[in-house]
């Protein structure tokens, strides 16, 4: 039986052949990974990139956007008073919509497990503020250290404030009727 004959054969490096050239078109090709929404809408896709933000009243290049002062740099130039065009801005709510949404107060979205809550509660229910005890206890399962158990403390102190002085409180009764 005979064998293919493409298979057997050492394949060649084509020298001829520019494969940045075939890169880059691929690349020109591919639209731009835009992450914000008012972006996305207002993109026109048959403009340049530069063309897209020109018109959102975006910078495409914050160095030309905020130039550095020659006086900063240590040159001195002269200047013939003249101001540099400005560009027209035909889709100005884009940059409204964003400083909107900046403006806005950010969401605290902190919470801690309801296992270290569970841990933190036990500890001071059993210990008080004896940090070498809480250490030694049994439930200390990851084996924390005094300073550990003190740092976790914080943390539950820090993250709810209003809960904590609530738990310290109703432990103060409980105290009284021991002795």
């Amino acid at each position: 039986m005979p064998k293919a004959k493409g298979k057997s054969r050492r394949h060649k490096y084509s020298y001829n052949l520019n494969r940045k050239r075939l890169y880059r078109s691929a690349r020109r090709r591919a639209a731009p990974r835009i992450a914000c929404s008012h972006i996305r809408h207002a993109w026109d896709p048959h403009k340049s990139v530069a063309q897209n933000l020109a018109e959102m009243g975006l910078a495409e290049d914050p160095n030309k956007a905020v130039p550095i002062p020659k006086k900063l740099l240590g040159m001195e130039v002269e200047t013939d008073g003249q101001q540099p065009g400005k560009k027209i801005v035909r889709k100005p709510y884009v940059v409204n919509e964003m400083e909107l949404e900046a403006s806005l107060p950010e969401k605290k979205s902190n919470t801690l497990s309801r296992d270290l809550i569970d841990y933190v509660r036990y500890m001071i229910q059993n210990h008080g503020e004896n940090y070498k005890e809480m250490a030694r206890d049994e439930k200390n399962y990851y084996q924390d250290t005094p300073k550990q158990i003190k740092r976790k403390i914080n943390v539950y102190k820090n993250f709810y404030p209003e809960e904590y002085k609530n738990f310290i409180a109703s432990l103060k009764p409980e105290k009284m009727e021991v002795q």
